[in-house]
């Protein structure tokens, strides 16, 4: 679902990938879409309201099209977005599976060149596409490389000055890091309800629970 932000570059790759794995794809262009809602938004979007903008139109046309086909909509992103909350809430954050999701952004690489997906992929600076010249790690401040060395180290639960040590990075960015994991907690959650009943969803009241 491209607009009129979307790389030229992203458009070829995308065809590349139909072509060499077989796939069906349809293309809907929301540049049309987007310009509406920013005609009718009550205060005039920035680029970066836009930006999340475009990430919901896409998740509606998506669970539009599931809900018609009786399917699910699977997301696309990783374990280092999804720890630091580098995705738009009810944007790409909302999908019914995320089969990637425990996967750092530098183990998908690993995996892409496996699948044996062109190098000229796999090695591209990381973009949304969203904004034209956005690139992930320049808004992130850090290579991927460094940025899942650093969850790493906290999902090991090692001490911010021995990732620094461990991983050459500064003590504060690996504090900025576990900083932007805190401060995202809500986008990785439903959202908060009071406790007035005697079981509450989503807090004593988590039954069923799924198996399988």
């Amino acid at each position: 679902m491209p607009d009129s932000a979307t790389p030229e570059q992203d458009t070829r790759h995308q065809e590349q990938l139909v072509k060499k794995f077989d796939l069906k794809c349809e293309i809907i262009d929301i540049t049309e879409i987007t310009n509406i809602f920013e005609k009718k938004s009550i205060i005039k979007p920035d680029k970066y309201s836009l930006a999340n903008i475009k990430a919901r139109i896409r998740m509606i046309l998506l669970f539009e099209y599931a809900n018609m086909k009786n399917r699910l909509v699977i997301g696309t992103s990783n374990k280092s977005e999804i720890l630091v909350g580098y995705f738009t809430k009810y944007g790409d954050g909302g999908s019914d599976i995320m089969p990637i999701g425990d996967l750092y952004k530098t183990q998908l690489i690993e995996l892409a060149r496996f699948l044996k997906i062109p190098e000229e992929i796999c090695c591209k600076p990381p973009t949304a596409g969203l904004i034209v010249g956005q690139t992930d790690e320049k808004e992130l401040k850090m290579k991927y490389k460094d940025l899942d060395n650093v969850l790493i180290g906290l999902e090991k639960k090692m001490d911010p000055s021995d990732i620094s040590k461990d991983f050459n990075v500064k003590k504060s960015d690996v504090e900025r890091i576990q900083n932007l994991r805190k401060k995202s907690q809500h986008k990785r959650n439903m959202p908060l309800i009071p406790k007035i009943g005697l079981r509450t969803p989503n807090i004593d009241w988590r039954s069923p629970v799924q198996e399988g």
